[in-house]
């Protein structure tokens, strides 16, 4: 796994449960979460592999010198232990965090 950014690639509108199964194929457990406008985050890291999926809002989160901004059905990929700062966008930010622990 590497820091990637993807964006939506589906006809339809992203829905929580289709992005729950895509993180359930992949091996990820998925946490929903909301942030309120302009929530940050401090430069941190974890210690499993990270999926962050936007369903409703945007949020952007720094990663070595590099801003990455997510909207709606897009995500970010985040390696075990990649150092990591994020802020919610004016409206705030609803997504789900899936981890994976390495085996």
């Amino acid at each position: 796994m590497r820091v990637e950014h993807v964006r939506w690639e589906g006809a339809a509108p992203v829905t929580e449960s289709e992005l729950r199964s895509r993180l359930a194929a992949d091996g990820f457990e998925a946490h929903l979460w909301h942030d309120e406008p302009g929530a940050y985050y401090a430069p941190h890291s974890h210690e499993c592999d990270e999926r962050l999926w936007l369903l409703d809002g945007e949020m952007t989160f720094e990663v070595a010198g590099r801003s990455y901004r997510l909207g709606p059905g897009e995500r970010l990929e985040l390696p075990a232990g990649t150092r990591h700062a994020a802020t919610a966008g004016p409206g705030g930010a609803t997504y789900l965090i899936g981890e994976r622990t390495r085996g």
